[in-house]
C-alpha cells in the first residue's frame, strides 16, 4: 500500500469519527437541551462529555445487538 493510498484510508477514519461525534452531539442537543444549556453557561463539560458518551454507548449497543 504507497502513501497516498494510506492518507486517504487515515483521513477517511478520522472524517467518519468526526461525524459521529458531530451527529452525537446533534442528538444530544435536541433530547437534552438543558444540559448543553447549563454546560455552556457555566463552562463546565464534564455532563456534557458524560451524556454524550451515554449517547454514543447506547448507538454501539445498538448496533452490535443488531448484528
Amino acid at each position: 500500500m504507497n502513501l497516498a493510498r494510506l492518507s486517504l484510508s487515515v483521513a477517511g477514519v478520522i472524517a467518519l469519527a468526526v461525524l459521529v461525534l458531530a451527529a452525537a452531539a446533534a442528538w444530544l442537543l435536541l433530547t437534552s437541551p438543558v444540559t448543553v444549556a447549563e454546560a455552556v453557561s457555566e463552562g463546565d463539560i464534564t455532563p456534557f462529555v458524560r451524556d454524550l458518551a451515554v449517547v454514543l454507548l447506547n448507538a454501539l449497543e445498538g448496533l452490535l445487538r443488531y448484528l
